[in-house]
């Protein structure tokens, strides 16, 4: 069962999650049409991005889409991972050339330092005019040095955009996807980056600087293979440690035949008129689920005589 774990450093402005995408994430994993399963390296990258937008998401307990994405110049174009509100989560990525074994995070996204990665917050009930928020850093640290690993890029994100000093540790394989993210707490009355007198002491008070590192301390095989009550019994045994229950994140996909017709609405009754011509009816998979949705004349005629208002679906014609 997928879980995740929320937990507080008694009496210290320190704050923790550890997340375990099991099911959940084998089942994302299992909607991929056979033949078309991500290249090892792009299915951990997916993974750790499932787990690290389920980790934000609960962190700031926003009433919407939470969608973490990493594009750029290599031969992964584009990786998204979705997480709502209730901890449903979805992710896909559109790769256009082939990932060397191995490949890191710069080989996959990154080739001629053109990669970003953009964190948008949607609002579930969107107001008229109002627009989603959205934060875009580059895949290098601030002397322009490539970062290999999305835990760097994410805690160099929330430092630079939020100002919260964080530590993530990401792991994902075929069977799981996990995360423990640590954070520092803004004390009442102090900004974060205040009141520090040197770049060397940016983001570390002597609390938090001591569990950052003992989360340091933990691997990619550890996290991947021990169970949460282990871990953090082995990384937190000498601090007093306050935890609630778990909760469960699971696979979901926001995708509907009413807000897929919106998309093809989006195309234009002229463009849809010719595909139904050249091939009798319009088939459309959506990318995160692999779901296919399929108009035929009555259908589109239908749709473009009603109109609906819907968002769309992230969607491939077929």
């Amino acid at each position: 069962m997928s879980e995740l774990h929320k937990f507080l450093f008694d009496g210290l402005p320190v704050r923790g999650m550890l997340v375990r995408l099991t099911g959940a994430w084998r089942e994302l994993l299992a909607r991929r049409e056979p033949g078309e399963a991500y290249p090892p390296e792009l299915r951990d990258l997916l993974g750790q991005m499932s787990a690290a937008a389920v980790l934000m998401q609960s962190n700031i307990k926003f009433n919407g889409a939470l969608v973490l994405q990493v594009f750029g110049d290599g031969p992964v174009k584009l990786a998204v991972a979705e997480a709502q509100h209730d901890l449903s989560f979805r992710a896909t990525a559109k790769c256009v050339g082939e990932v060397a074994p191995g490949a890191d995070l710069p080989a996959m996204v990154n080739l001629h330092g053109q990669g970003r990665c953009a964190i948008t917050l949607d609002p579930k009930d969107r107001q008229p005019g109002q627009q989603p928020y959205q934060g875009v850093v580059p895949l290098h640290g601030d002397q322009r040095e490539p970062l290999h690993k999305l835990s760097e890029v994410l805690e160099h994100y929330m430092l630079q955009s939020e100002q919260l000093d964080t530590r993530l540790v990401l792991a994902a394989n075929g069977d799981i996807a996990a995360g423990l993210l640590i954070q520092r707490m803004p004390v009442e009355g102090e900004g974060n980056l205040e009141g520090r007198r040197n770049e060397d002491d940016i983001g570390l008070s002597e609390d938090y600087s001591r569990i950052a590192m003992l989360a340091a301390t933990l691997t990619a095989d550890e996290l991947l293979t021990l169970d949460a009550d282990t871990i953090l019994r082995r990384l937190f045994w000498e601090e007093r440690v306050t935890r609630f229950e778990p909760q469960q994140p699971r696979f979901a996909c926001t995708c509907s035949r009413e807000r897929v017709g919106n998309m093809l609405r989006g195309l234009g009754r002229e463009e849809a008129d010719s595909v139904l011509a050249e091939r009798g009816e319009i088939e459309i998979g959506c990318d995160f689920c692999g779901r296919h949705y399929r108009f035929d004349a009555v259908d589109v005629g239908s749709l473009f005589a009603t109109g609906c208002d819907q968002r769309g679906a992230g969607a491939t014609l077929q």
